[in-house]
């Protein structure tokens, strides 16, 4: 039994002994493992980068802290410049990554990748950018036609509203008295025309009263006298009820005063028109000389809005233009008034120039000092114009470019000289045709995949037709780990 059982355990060890030695290696090198992860000539790998860190790079196989491998970059075939035919003679190499630096001979950069090689007669397409219908769909991106349009554009500018300057009416008296009793005695208050605002009380009228009544007795009482007589009595009778109208007594009044024949002694001043109090210094049992104000009155049957309109939107404002009107207090209704009057000044602080809507206010809703904003509707330029929709601009501030395509896939960078802005679109003043196709989607992201600076740096050497760049001294770059 014994013996057995030593045979049994030698031939365990024999079984483990040979399983140890016939397995297969645990762990393979990482050259290994990036070799059998790189596709079969689907792509060309570029180099190595930290899995956690992509700013960490390595031109060869390698670990990082944690002990994971590097992963492995490939380039990326779905974007690339139009590659002429391989039977053109090369000028030189250029940076892969559109840098000011050129090769007559193969060359890597800092990174490892191969510098592009540029052929004879390739100048004229150096600017196109190639990419793959899929990655069209993925970005997706659209276009729009160049063509002829009205550009009308709309300019906003804010204001408030003011009383009409030419329906503000002064009740001031041509005479000397005091104030008896005040009708109207507040702010604000609306008042009809016709209607009574104070009593009054002035010697100097009541004089002027009786001498209009003596004069008319005296012209009675000469009606059997000479036509001399007669006609100096019509005289004096007249011109004292003269001096009643220029001190502006309503005919209402000197009707009464005709037909009773007996002096007022408190005279009413009436309501010139419909308004609204703004401005009452007269208090009861004041005195007042001629000329001093005792009650101001506004229309607000019609109002202004007084707007700020930007220097450079002035031009395009004119007398007569229609604007639309929304009201802060009122943001669901709209209003719509008139361009009365641009003023001739224009003010340094804010570079604006005040223009005056008229608007209607039948039903008062339009309060003095309530504030809104104006829309008056321009138009840029006279007839149709060439214009490019605002989307597919790119603008770095210096200059303005679009991306024209040229045919299914292929799209080229072009720079553009742009005029005003309206609805949306910019007029085209240079750079692009009617019929021209540009890009007005997903523009931003073909620059960040495909580097249009590089292109735009491309299409600008094609387009001056200018010699290839001067080649710098030869030497290959090593590609280093970081």
């Amino acid at each position: 039994m014994i013996r057995l059982l030593q045979l049994l355990l030698v031939l365990l060890l024999g079984i483990g002994l040979g399983y140890f030695i016939q397995r297969p290696p645990l762990l393979q090198a990482p050259a290994d493992n990036a070799s059998d992860a790189k596709p079969s000539g689907a792509k060309k790998l570029l180099y190595y980068r930290h899995p956690m860190n992509p700013q960490v790079t390595s031109s060869t196989p390698a670990k990082d802290e944690m002990g994971m491998d590097y992963v492995a970059v490939y380039a990326e075939p779905s974007v690339t410049a139009v590659a002429p035919s391989t039977s053109a003679k090369i000028l030189y190499y250029r940076h892969p990554m559109g840098a000011a630096d050129t090769s007559p001979v193969p060359k890597k950069d800092e990174m490892g990748m191969d510098y592009l090689p540029v052929y004879e007669g390739e100048q004229a397409s150096v600017g196109q950018i190639q990419i793959s219908p899929e990655k069209i769909q993925k970005l997706g991106i659209t276009t729009a036609t160049i063509s002829q349009r009205t550009l009308i554009r709309s300019i906003h500018a804010l204001g408030s509203i003011q009383v009409d300057e030419s329906r503000i009416y002064a009740v001031t008296p041509r005479f000397e008295g005091w104030v008896q009793h005040l009708w109207v005695n507040t702010l604000g208050q609306t008042v009809k025309q016709g209607q009574p605002l104070l009593d009054i009380y002035s010697p100097e009228l009541l004089t002027a009263q009786q001498e209009y009544l003596i004069a008319r007795q005296g012209q009675q009482a000469l009606q059997q006298a000479s036509p001399q007589a007669q006609e100096t009595a019509r005289q004096l009778t007249d011109n004292a009820l003269q001096r009643l109208h220029n001190w502006a007594i309503a005919p209402a009044q000197l009707q009464h005063l005709k037909t009773t024949g007996k002096v007022l002694d408190n005279l009413q001043l009436l309501a010139p028109v419909n308004g609204v109090v703004v401005e009452k210094p007269v208090v009861v049992g004041m005195r007042f000389m001629p000329g001093d104000l005792l009650l101001r009155i506004a229309d607000l049957s019609r109002v202004w809005l007084v707007i700020d309109v930007f220097e450079q939107d002035s031009a395009g404002v004119t007398v007569g233009q229609m604007a639309q009107v929304q009201i802060n207090a009122y943001p669901e209704r709209l209003f719509s008034g008139r361009v009365a009057f641009i003023y001739p000044t224009l003010a340094v602080e804010t570079r604006t120039v005040k223009v005056r809507i008229e608007l209607p206010n039948e039903y008062g809703l339009l309060k003095p000092g309530l504030y809104g904003t104006a829309s008056l509707a321009v138009q840029a330029e006279q007839g149709e114009r060439l214009a490019v929709p605002d989307p597919a601009v790119i603008d770095s501030g210096v200059r303005q470019w679009v991306l024209l395509q040229k045919d299914a896939g292929h799209f080229e960078p072009r720079t553009v000289k742009l005029g005003q802005k309206a609805e949306g679109y910019y007029q085209v003043l240079d750079g692009l045709l009617a019929g021209d196709v540009v890009v007005t989607r997903a523009n931003f992201l073909i620059d960040a995949e495909s580097n249009l600076k590089s292109a735009l740096q491309g299409f600008a050497a094609a387009s001056s037709a200018i010699s290839p760049p001067p080649v710098p001294a030869t030497g290959e770059s090593q590609p280093q780990g970081h």
